[in-house]
């Protein structure tokens, strides 16, 4: 697995609750702060105040191994109740995509949340530029990071979804 192939990590529960209410959730961008080791929130730009095609935030995170750090994204789509996603750093070259799928399942509904390596270079590459043989295994540990923080977010919503909490 090279950085180059653009290595990929998705995630998904079913929550018993309805799309609607999971959109609720998904679009605000400061949710998954509540549930991540890394993220610590966002803030819209340029007067934006919600997800809508165009429009950008400017995200903080944080990691043991780098410290603290701010990107800016750009929402790439936004179908509300159906899909939002967002670029890192550059629209056309990002050095990471992200995006939660929403889809009617039943009596509720399925959300997955999917991630993207690349194309555009990262924070990553700079581990990877000083040990190119070990690229593989240091792409393999972050995708556990994001797996697990993933996880643990999609855990969350499906909790405040369920519950009403929010």
């Amino acid at each position: 697995m090279r950085y180059a192939d653009g290595p990929t990590v998705e995630v998904e529960t079913q929550i018993h609750a309805a799309p609607a209410r999971v959109w609720e959730l998904v679009s605000d961008i400061n949710l998954p702060a509540r549930f991540s080791s890394e993220f610590l929130g966002a803030e819209w730009l340029d007067g934006a105040t919600r997800a809508e095609l165009g429009a950008r935030f400017a995200g903080r995170n944080q990691h043991a191994a780098i410290g603290e750090w701010a990107t800016t994204s750009f929402v790439v789509a936004c179908d509300p109740e159906h899909s939002l996603e967002w670029a890192v750093t550059d629209p056309d070259q990002p050095a990471a995509s992200w995006r939660f799928e929403i889809e009617p399942a039943g009596s509720g509904t399925r959300l997955k949340q999917w991630m993207r390596m690349g194309p555009g270079r990262s924070g990553l590459n700079i581990a990877i530029d000083a040990m190119p043989d070990k690229e593989e295994r240091i792409i393999e540990r972050r995708l556990a990071e994001h797996r697990a923080n993933m996880t643990a977010t999609l855990a969350g919503i499906k909790a405040m979804a369920e519950e009403g909490d929010g």
